[in-house]
């Protein structure tokens, strides 16, 4: 699980080591809401692939500290409604 070196809870951010990009705490603090709503992509080839553009629930991604490892990456879909609050659940903030 990831929390064998999470210790079960959330950290704050930057303690863990980086990635190969220098991007601090991509996966398996919290799960991280997206835009997309759950749905199908499309079967094309393409870049940064959106998801449906409408629905009933959204996406997420990243993992948290309480799942198997396996599950703590990007490409790993999950989904929940909007209004659902838990303890491993967030967001991230981009400033450009």
């Amino acid at each position: 699980m990831v929390g064998d070196s999470s210790g079960n809870a959330t950290h704050p951010v930057g303690t863990k080591q980086p990635n190969d990009w220098g991007l601090y705490d991509m996966h398996g603090n919290v799960w991280e809401w997206v835009s997309d709503w759950s749905g199908n992509y499309s079967a094309e080839i393409v870049t940064n692939p959106s998801g449906a553009v409408t629905g009933s629930v959204r996406v997420l991604r990243g993992g948290s500290w309480n799942i198997p490892a396996r599950y703590a990456r990007s490409a790993f879909r999950y989904y929940d409604t909007p209004g659902i609050r838990v303890a491993d659940l967030g967001f991230r903030l981009l400033r450009e």
